[in-house]
Order: C-alpha cells, then structure tokens, then sequence
C-alpha cells in the first residue's frame, strides 16, 4: 500500500507539469488506478487530485478532458464527499457537460453527466446543491434538446443525472422553467429506443410532482402521449408503463379534478387495459400506483394525497449503474 501511496503522490505532482504529454500520462494512469483498485481512490483524494482533475476540465485537449473526467467519476463511487467539498468542481463539470455541441470532448460529457448522477445516488443534501447549480440542470436539458446529435449513452447519462436531481422536489420547478418537459417528450415521440424511453419516462414521473408540472404537460399534449405509452398495442416495456402510471398518478395529485379529468378521458381508449396490466403483472410499487390511479379513473380515491417524494428513485423506475468505472 505504501508503494501505491508513493506511486499516486508522483502522478498527482505531475498534474501540474509544463508538459501537456505528461500530465496526460499522469491522468491515464490515475483512471486505470482509480477503476481497477477501489483502494487506490481514497489515497488519490488524500494526495490532491481534484483540484488538479477539476482544473483540467477547462484544458482543451479532449484526450486531458476523457481521462480527467473519467477519474472524477471513478472517484464520485466512494469519494463523493471530497469530490462535493472541493470548490470548483461542480463549475468545473458544468463547464463539460455546457459545452456539449462545441469544445468538450463526447466522451467527456457522457463521463461529466454520469458523475454528476454519481454524486446524487444517495445523498438527498447534494440534490439541493446541484439543483441550484442552474447551469448544470440548463446543460443537461440542453443535451437532450439535442438528442439527434448526441451520443445515445450520453443522452442516458444525462437522463440519469436528471432523475436524480428531480428527486429533490424544489428543482422540479427549475427544470420545468429550463424546458426539460418537451425535451422529454420530444424524445419519447422522436427517439423510441426502449433504454431511452424508459429513463425519459422515469425523469417525467419525478417532473409531473409538481403544480408547475401541469400547465407544461398541457403545452405538449403530455397526458395523451403518456395514454399511448399505456395502450398495450404500442408494445411500450412494463417499466416505461410503470413510469407512465406513475407521471399521470403525480399529475393529477398536483392538479386536481381539471387534471383527472383530462386524464380519464385520455386513457378511456386502450390505455385502461395497460394500466390494468400493470396492476396485475407490475412490480409491487407499479402495482400499488395503478391501483390508486384506478381508483382515481373510475372516480373514486383522494387526488388530495401527499405526494410521496421519498429519496430512493421516488414512484418510478429507472436502472442504476452508477457504480460503473470508467
């Protein structure tokens, strides 16, 4: 251990050379360390990587952005309290991820956005951080307004990033004023890879749990295209059901009789019988929700409930590889 220790001391020193092949060497090897030996992550935290790795971030060589980014999210699995505590990192990211379509390289992005998701797996404290970190959620959003031009593992990243920050109720707010509502739907409409479905949907169900949330659904015809996801012809997975029950269960929690309303007419044709579907074949929240939202359906139940906004991926669903190394 302390012949690594001795190892990782040299290569962060040499973060700061005058020498850009070396500082990229330096970086390799510190991704390589901090994927293949999880012990060597606290050592290089102690040694003072971040700020290094945080500064590089505004380099322009994409190889110094992949391999510095890449190490920050490796450190982000069991660092995040250092990564959180050490100014400009956060900035840093969001210089990454804003800079998408011009100067910051793919890979850099997809890593920047996965890191961000990273931080906020289990700390709700850093939800509200981020959250007010208005470039970051503006940047993401902007990723999938440009879903066509982005790499689809970054578009995900991206959703993920936004899943997670949707999981604090006072950032819906924020995200709906950046226009992530029709960027969600757009790509539901225009993209319709299963993965990509299922994520959007997940960040929608978060979304719909607030009173701004209704008025931005109405704009896309959200409730309809939500319906059509439900109808068991457009062959939709039971997760992105789940989550539809989920986002229309929120809507209407938040909006009231107008919103159930608009929500019984809009699933009177097909989408009953997918919700009744996931009712039956759902997992065990999937199926509590279509319950309630049945009840709602058929006039029955309290649209007046607490929204359920807990901290563990809320009332939909998505995937987490958060733990994955770079």
């Amino acid at each position: 251990m302390e012949t690594n220790r001795r190892a990782i001391r040299t290569l962060v020193s040499k973060l700061s050379s005058v020498s850009e092949q070396t500082r990229i060497e330096a970086l390799c090897e510190l991704r390589l360390m901090s994927k293949q030996d999880p012990q060597t992550r606290p050592i290089i935290t102690e040694s003072g990587a971040i700020p290094y790795l945080a500064e590089t971030l505004y380099s322009s060589s994409h190889p110094s952005q992949e391999n510095a980014t890449a190490t920050l999210l490796n450190l982000s699995i069991t660092e995040k309290e250092s990564i959180m505590s050490t100014r400009g990192v956060l900035d840093a990211l969001s210089h990454i991820i804003s800079h998408h379509s011009s100067t910051s390289a793919a890979a850099a992005v997809q890593s920047a956005s996965a890191t961000i998701h990273s931080l906020l797996s289990s700390v709700d404290d850093y939800r509200t951080v981020v959250g007010s970190k208005r470039e970051i959620v503006y940047a993401l959003v902007d990723i999938l307004r440009c879903h066509r031009s982005s790499p689809p593992r970054t578009v995900k990243d991206a959703l993920k990033a936004l899943f997670a920050i949707a999981l604090h109720p006072l950032n819906r707010a924020t995200m709906i004023q950046f226009g992530v509502v029709p960027a969600l739907f757009s790509l539901i409409v225009n993209d319709g890879r299963v993965g990509i479905v299922e994520d959007a949907t997940a960040v929608i169900a978060q979304v719909a749990g607030c009173e701004e949330s209704v008025e931005a659904f109405r704009k896309v015809s959200g409730v309809g295209v939500l319906a059509d996801l439900l109808d068991l012809n457009t062959g939709s997975s039971m997760r992105t059901r789940e989550n539809a029950v989920s986002a229309l269960l929120n809507l209407v929690r938040c909006g009231g009789d107008a919103v159930a309303g608009d929500v019984r007419d809009a699933v009177a044709f097909g989408a009953l019988d997918g919700i009744a579907d996931v009712r039956d074949k759902g997992s065990v929240k999937g199926q509590s929700k279509a319950m309630e939202l049945m009840r709602v359906m058929l006039g029955g139940g309290d649209r007046n409930v607490v929204l359920n906004s807990g901290s563990s991926f809320g009332s939909s669903v998505m995937n987490d590889d958060s733990g994955t190394s770079f």
